[in-house]
């Protein structure tokens, strides 16, 4: 790489590892905690790439893009945040930044992305945020999984188009919600968003009805493989004659749409018309990381409703986090709700998660698709949802790695559980060196005094 780097982040830590790392890749480099000194260097013409952490202690990082864009047109800047919220990735596509990633970032990603950045001809931004209408100061979308951030991305991209809009995901995992979420902050914000029934489809003057009220606002379709044949027809009908205010079409379903198409349960010129966009939005059995953070959520919004300050021990957070969860993030909200009412004492022992469970207390498959399925197979078929959370474009590179990293630390943790943490036969179990185990299980930082079986 050759230019100059401009980098803005109040931790220490961060600016020496960047500032290194940049360097070594000969780029100039110029590290500042302060937006006031990165204002300043940018007016005075300095710096091909810009890379700002969010929040800085004078100020917000994404509130300075459009001054940024406005003085320099056309210059690169990567925001990187630790407030890892759809909220960011939104914010940070309004005000045309280069590109985001959240913390913990990958260093030789972000090294890819910033040379990237000095070589690709940008277009020049308008200079303006998207005007700030009401709308949440925040969404209930809570991950920080790379599923999750994936999935933030894709909805930031897709928010404001006015391309029909299909999600599709399990039963519990937040498809509606993710539905009034594109509505709520995109450009459509002050126009109606209206759900579509069967009743509403069926009825004489429903769609007429339908179209005066939504007002080119946002109309949603839940479920939509369910509806009957005729509702389908006229929502056909609907699309092709949407009259002089077109709504955005937003549909969801708990089924894969193409596959309800091969099996005659949804039109193929539905399908063809709603399915412009799509977004699958994860179980919580992919996303096992964001339990915990889930979890203190729902604490916290019981906390606000009136229940008493309550908090997960360790163990019933590690049993939450070996369930099967068919219900998803909605049967996590009521458990958690549910055991803020209800627990003894401010920490919530497991055997009360245990028993609210119920039977489910068993682990139930951390990756679900039958009794029989192969575990090749099952594995495919989490690769490929991953690869369509990213629509039409490729996954960050270094996705082998990512993947080895997600296999290895379970793989290595059930073992370790499952030989009574003796490292010896962990090793035989594996079939690698003991010293190759030990060093794995520091590199991971794997707690090897569990003795319980996960599975």
């Amino acid at each position: 790489m050759d230019g100059t780097v401009l980098v803005a982040d109040d931790d220490r830590t961060i600016r020496t590892v960047l500032t290194q790392a940049l360097t070594r890749a000969g780029c100039r480099v110029h590290a500042t905690s302060s937006l006031t000194t990165l204002m300043r260097w940018v007016s005075e013409g300095k710096g091909d790439v810009v890379i700002s952490d969010v929040v800085m202690p004078d100020g917000n990082g994404l509130e300075m893009l459009p001054k940024i864009a406005k003085d320099r047109p056309g210059l690169p800047v990567i925001v990187i945040s630790a407030q890892n919220t759809i909220m960011t990735a939104i914010k940070a596509t309004e005000a045309e930044a280069y590109d985001y990633l959240p913390k913990p970032f990958d260093l030789p990603e972000l090294m890819k992305r910033t040379a990237r950045a000095m070589t690709e001809t940008r277009k020049v931004p308008s200079g303006s945020v998207v005007a700030e209408k009401e709308r949440p100061d925040d969404l209930p979308l809570v991950g920080r999984t790379e599923v999750m951030q994936a999935l933030y991305r894709l909805i930031a991209r897709v928010m404001n188009t006015d391309m029909p809009l299909m999600i599709t995901g399990e039963s519990g995992t937040g498809k509606s919600l993710i539905a009034r979420a594109v509505h709520d902050f995109s450009d459509r914000r002050t126009l109606p968003f209206v759900a579509a029934s069967e009743i509403d489809l069926m009825a004489l003057e429903g769609p007429s009805r339908l179209l005066a009220a939504v007002k080119g606002g946002s109309l949603l379709i839940d479920e939509l493989v369910d509806l009957p044949d005729e509702a389908q027809t006229r929502l056909v009908r609907i699309m092709d004659t949407p009259g002089d205010h077109a709504p955005r079409f937003i549909a969801t379903s708990q089924k894969d749409p193409a596959a309800a198409m091969e099996a005659g349960e949804l039109r193929q010129d539905l399908f063809y018309r709603i399915s412009g966009t799509q977004i699958g939005v994860p179980s919580l059995r992919e996303r096992v990381e964001d339990i915990v953070l889930l979890s203190e959520h729902f604490l916290i919004k019981a906390e606000n409703d009136g229940a008493p300050h309550h908090n997960f021990s360790p163990e019933a957070i590690d049993l939450m986090r070996h369930c099967a969860w068919p219900g998803n993030v909605r049967q996590l909200e009521n458990l958690v709700r549910r055991l803020a009412l209800t627990a003894r004492s401010e920490e919530i022992a497991s055997s009360e998660v245990a028993t609210a469970l119920g039977p489910q207390t068993e682990a139930g498959p951390l990756i679900g698709g039958g009794a029989n399925e192969k575990l090749a197979d099952s594995v495919a078929r989490h690769l490929q949802r991953y690869f369509d959370l990213h629509g039409d474009i490729l996954p960050p590179p270094g996705l082998y790695a990512r993947i080895l990293r997600e296999v290895e630390n379970p793989l290595i943790e059930i073992a370790l559980s499952a030989t009574g943490g003796n490292q010896a036969k962990c090793a035989e179990l594996l079939g690698i060196n003991r010293n190759t185990l030990r060093k794995k299980i520091t590199d991971l930082d794997i707690e090897v005094t569990r003795r319980r079986k996960l599975m």
